[in-house]
């Protein structure tokens, strides 16, 4: 396992979550729906990866969901 990996998973699925967060708020059922689906099917390859890391790849994982943070936001405004 890469450590460039484990910070994208990371990324990804913050970003995906942060995005679905704002479509539940608002009402944008469908996309709240697809968002949440793809966020389940990320957090199944992301649960066994977190859990058995040491503590610098924690690190890089929770880097990756800082800039995911930023990302979902960013991208949630610009879809809608």
């Amino acid at each position: 396992m890469s450590r460039f990996t484990t910070f994208l998973y990371a990324y990804l699925q913050v970003t995906l979550i942060c995005l679905n967060t704002w479509q539940v708020a608002n009402s944008k059922i469908i996309g709240a729906v697809c968002v949440g689906f793809l966020i389940s099917l990320l957090w199944c390859f992301n649960a066994q990866r977190a859990a058995v890391s040491n503590l610098y790849d924690k690190l890089i994982y929770a880097s990756g969901a800082a800039f995911g943070t930023a990302s979902g936001l960013l991208l949630s405004n610009l879809i809608y």
